[in-house]
């Protein structure tokens, strides 16, 4: 073993390379501030979000228009994750392997695994944000999107809500789950039939590039939503168009945060919790808030547990990802690199701590995420 992390290289790439295959839809899908710098668990990290570019009429003249100035703007994201895996070998361990010319095909599976498993861990929080974070939705709980044939109602009316929201439409992402991928795969005749999708990419790889203005992903770190437990839940005063806090009375049980509430008077509009309650209180929507007038006593419902997919512009939703932070002077690693998963984009740092007749190589990395525009989250349930 050499003594240094240098001459892993080689084997901590290989292992990257089987990461980046791994199916993560999201990580590429949001925004991204990721890059070598340290941080704290608890920091806020500033994150700048571009803004749309504005187009203007062209008119010849003498000299070019005075445009081009815009209005940047940012998103405050905490650090919420600081995370490591470590790979551990004792010496008699590494003598024996060596031997039997077993240890670099292993110790490559380790660190491909513990890579993995930061990955996964990101992806997860990234689809709960998302989860959390959508305005509206649309489909039925607990049936599959894309199950009729040659049938795109689900994905339109997904893009309808981003629409009438004014998402911006040049950047649009959808990210579905496992289920869904396999019905369009299999059920959407008109997407695998060559003469007809214009493209032979989802008979012979599986893949979709783009439907209606989306970017086709598929994630593994989606996961089912159970409902909370409320019921009997009524507004207590009148909510008016564009207000995101909504006050209930009398019920009782939870309303949780991703669960998918109606009020009678709106039945046209399926809203996403953004912030819950225990008993009664008041729940947060997601940006624009409530569509219509929602009247004082108007019962309020929660939709069934269901497994969500996702449309989003890709500035709806930041993830920031650094270095974990470091005491003054160091601490008692021997040597320390830093990789970047040259596919999702995600920075690890890679340590290595000698001990008493033992070495541990870390596999670390910190994280946060933030939905910082709710009105350009929408969810399809399925």
């Amino acid at each position: 073993m050499p003594n240094t992390i240098t001459g892993l290289i080689p084997t901590l790439y290989e292992a990257l390379n089987i990461v980046s295959r791994e199916m993560v839809g999201i990580i590429p899908a949001v925004t991204r501030d990721t890059n070598a710098e340290r941080a704290a668990l608890g920091q806020t990290v500033r994150s700048p979000i571009a803004s749309v570019a504005a187009a203007y009429d062209i008119s010849p003249a003498v000299t070019p228009p005075n445009v081009g100035d815009a209005t940047m703007t940012f998103a405050d994201v905490a650090i919420t994750k600081s995370r490591a895996i470590p790979v551990r070998w004792t010496g008699e361990e590494q003598r024996a392997l060596t031997t039997a010319g077993t240890l670099g095909a292993l110790l490559r599976d380790q660190f491909a695994e513990a890579m993995r498993g930061l990955v996964n861990e990101i992806e997860a929080d990234l689809a709960l944000t998302l989860k959390a974070g959508a305005a509206r939705a649309v489909g039925t709980a607990g049936t599959t999107p894309f199950a009729i044939a040659g049938n795109m109602d689900d994905l339109a009316l997904l893009r309808q809500i981003l629409e009438d929201n004014g998402a911006p439409t040049t950047d649009l992402q959808f990210v579905g789950n496992s289920l869904t991928w396999a019905n369009l795969r299999g059920k959407q005749n008109n997407l695998f039939r060559v003469n007809e999708a214009g493209t032979e990419d989802l008979l012979r790889n599986g893949l979709i590039d783009r439907l209606m203005g989306f970017a086709m992903r598929n994630s593994a770190g989606i996961a089912l939503h159970t409902r909370g437990t409320g019921a009997a839940f009524v507004t207590s005063g009148v909510t008016a168009p564009g207000v995101a806090n909504v006050a209930l009375v009398t019920g009782t049980g939870t309303v949780l945060p991703g669960d998918v509430i109606a009020f009678a008077a709106d039945p046209a509009n399926r809203y996403v919790v953004k912030t819950g309650i225990t008993g009664p209180g008041t729940i947060g929507l997601g940006r624009p808030g409530a569509r219509v007038l929602i009247p004082n006593a108007n019962a309020m419902t929660i939709g069934n547990h269901y497994r969500p997919n996702f449309g989003f512009a890709r500035n709806a939703i930041v993830l920031v990802q650094r270095a974990p932070a470091l005491p003054e002077g160091g601490d008692g690693a021997d040597d320390r690199i830093m990789l970047q998963d040259p596919v999702s984009g995600l920075m690890f740092e890679i340590a290595t701590y000698r001990m008493y007749r033992q070495v541990m190589f870390e596999v670390a990395a910190a994280w946060g995420t933030a939905a910082v525009n709710e009105a350009h989250i929408a969810t399809l349930m399925g």
